[in-house]
């Protein structure tokens, strides 16, 4: 019986990598028994975590721009709240906890990016209207699509693809709750790792002890480099952002940095150069100074980043041609079973689905609920405007899912502002086009836009979900169902937080930054007022992602590079490589494969400490406390003081990872 216990409390040996062939992956709750999942208990932890999560997440996206994954904080507490009740068998219990509490931040992505405009719009627009009503039901809508056109890529992702992608997220929620079921030497490092990376990343956080960013600015010519060439190379020193690129590994991270630099040591000077001497406003007009005067920053958020969008939107319709295979073989099996077939019998309990009969019933329910929303809400009884709404909306959201759920496996980092960027302005273009403009076409857009979002969002959410289950064992169909409350839940909550902080602070007073809503307002609005989309710009991201692609080079990957700012992909070439230098200095493979899963645990707590203390740093700014002396900050010394601090932790991770008892 003790080797039976001892079995189940620590992922197989090949989870992580790619099967031989024959070979099978047995997760830990085996597939041929049942354990307690969706009770009582599981449920009402969940709807908490939902509500609690939503709140603080949409708080600190709309402050900073940045929403943390709650994933990871909620299996750190679903494991905490588990251990504490003394529950037996608590680890499919966990799993569903985590599930239904992990809406609240992919709900909170697709709500923030794009409904907040509606209120910065309103100041300009009065008759614009915004009420609760509209983005309650456009985050529900939104994520209740994302759940039903991602349940028939499930088993692609995370059954067939095993090994093939890092799930970096996932992999750090799984060990966490893995570490609720061991009591030896796998949750020792996670814990030890976790206070670590929480420790350092709340300090940053809460005490701005030292930057957050190391930056070639930090001296005179540096700072001088950046405004006369428009170079400027910056790394974010957390513990969190490490961790993540030490599980991405160095293939993955070597071509997302690749493409960041290409952004920023390439075209933002080369754009300077070509255009210094000119004032670029084609595609916004409240662009007044020319290329030449604006910062590197400034010059990657107008033009370069839309270059990156265009390489967004073309890789993913290049996964779409290379995926269609498996779209239509999921049509091909809901039309089947809508016309009386039977699903697959025997199917053991860790592949079963939702029957593709409820997801193709929902799926057309939920579009016809979309449709009288349009109709009645926002379109003003305009049938024609709805039908083509409809029509985008629900196309965008079933072809994109795919790459939403790609660009979580590869990096964990879902490009989902990008993509609703370019829905924005196709819904835009397309809208004027059958004659819907001004402020009724700006709410139209904006609802579109928070519906595609939200989906987006929950799609590349859910998959992370979906994988966790796979490890562990749990049951799909039973997380899919449950899935449907935390979203209902979430949106409810997301809803009312958005328009209790914009009574409170006013999402155009600057107190709330919201960049994604303003960045959303600002190409919008002369959008439907006749300026023209940087259709230029997107076109050069798209050809160079079908150059990449014809090179055989991850075009999705290379694209998230140029789009996600450059402090944050740098990390991830650290962090991949100390995950190569740590798995490759023994001649013994199996000396290798243990340093790389002990680095793993380490990672993984740093993600999860950085996380979780990202959370009380951010309960603590919402309560009105903050320690930072910003006058400290402004000092290049901080910035030397976090390259030291950096280097510290460098040194932990690889020490602590090579480190390991020989058996």
């Amino acid at each position: 019986m003790k080797e039976t216990n001892e079995k189940q409390t620590g992922l197989p040996e090949n989870a992580f990598r790619p099967l031989k062939p024959g070979e099978q992956y047995h997760p830990l709750m085996s597939p041929d028994k049942n354990y307690p999942e969706v009770n009582l208990w599981s449920v009402l932890w969940g709807i908490a975590m939902a509500i609690l999560f939503s709140a603080a997440s949409a708080y600190l996206g709309l402050k900073v721009g940045q929403v943390f994954e709650a994933a990871i904080p909620i299996a750190i507490i679903a494991v905490g709240v588990s251990s504490a009740a003394k529950r037996k068998s608590a680890l499919g219990e966990n799993v569903i906890i985590q599930s239904i509490g992990a809406c609240s931040g992919v709900i909170v992505a697709g709500a923030i990016f794009t409904l907040p405009a509606l209120y910065i719009l309103q100041d300009k627009y009065p008759e614009m209207t915004v009420d609760f009503f509209q983005m309650f039901i456009s985050s529900l809508l939104g994520g209740v699509l994302g759940i039903l056109f991602l349940i028939p890529f499930r088993k692609y992702f995370v059954s067939e693809k095993h090994g093939e992608y890092p799930f970096p997220e996932a992999t750090a929620s799984t060990q966490v709750l893995v570490s609720g079921e061991k009591e030896g030497s796998q949750a020792k490092p996670l814990l030890f790792a976790g206070l670590i990376g929480g420790l350092y990343d709340f300090i940053v956080a809460t005490f701005g002890w030292w930057n957050e960013n190391f930056t070639t600015r930090v001296c005179g010519w540096g700072e001088m480099i950046a405004e006369k060439a428009k170079l400027v190379v910056k790394i974010n020193t957390g513990a969190a952002v490490l961790g993540l690129g030490y599980i991405v590994g160095l293939k993955y991270a070597a071509i997302i940095c690749a493409g960041s630099l290409a952004v920023w040591l390439i075209i933002v000077p080369g754009i300077s150069l070509i255009w210094g001497d000119q004032v670029l406003n084609a595609w916004n007009p409240a662009i007044t100074e020319t290329v030449s005067s604006m910062s590197p920053e400034a010059i990657f958020s107008q033009y370069a980043k839309s270059i990156g969008i265009g390489g967004i939107a073309m890789a993913g319709i290049i996964g779409i041609v290379r995926s269609w295979s498996i779209i239509k073989s999921a049509v091909s099996l809901a039309a089947k079973e809508m016309g009386g077939k039977k699903a697959e019998a025997n199917v053991v309990r860790t592949q079963k689905d939702l029957s593709m009969k409820i997801i193709a019933i929902g799926s057309i329910i939920t579009i016809i609920l979309v449709a009288l929303f349009f109709y009645f809400d926002v379109m003003q009884g305009n049938l024609l405007h709805t039908i083509v709404a409809i029509v985008l909306v629900a196309g965008i959201s079933f072809l994109f899912t795919t790459v939403a759920a790609n660009a979580i496996a590869i990096v964990g980092t879902n490009p989902v502002s990008g993509m609703t960027l370019m829905t924005l302005i196709l819904a835009s273009v397309v809208m004027v086009a059958v004659g819907l403009k001004g402020a009724t076409g700006m709410v139209a857009s904006l609802v579109m836009g928070g519906v595609v979002c939200t989906a987006l969002s929950m799609a590349g959410g859910f998959i992370t979900d979906l994988k966790i289950g796979y490890w562990l064992g749990s049951t799909p169909a039973k997380q899919q169902t449950w899935k449907f409350l935390g979203t209902l839940v979430s949106a409810a909550t997301v809803g009312g937080v958005i328009m209790i902080l914009n009574k409170t602070y006013g999402f155009s007073s600057g107190a709330l930054a919201a960049p994604q809503a303003n960045a959303m307002a600002a190409v919008i609005d002369p959008l439907m007022n006749g300026v023209a989309a940087p259709w230029l710009l997107y076109g050069i991201g798209a050809v160079l992602a079908l150059v990449l692609t014809y090179f055989k080079v991850p075009a999705l990957a290379f694209a998230l590079g140029m789009f996600i700012p450059l402090e944050l992909n740098l990390p991830l070439i650290v962090g991949g490589a100390i995950n190569w230098y740590v798995t490759t200095r023994s001649k013994d493979e199996a000396v290798n494969t243990a340093r790389g899963e002990k680095g793993t645990l380490l990672a993984s707590g740093f993600i999860a400490g950085g996380a979780l203390m990202g959370v009380v740093s951010a309960a603590m700014r919402f309560g009105g406390i903050n320690l930072v002396n910003e006058a400290w900050l402004e000092n290049p010394l901080s910035q030397v003081a976090s390259l030291v601090a950096y280097v510290l932790l460098i040194v932990y991770l690889v020490k602590a990872s090579m480190n390991i008892k020989k058996s």
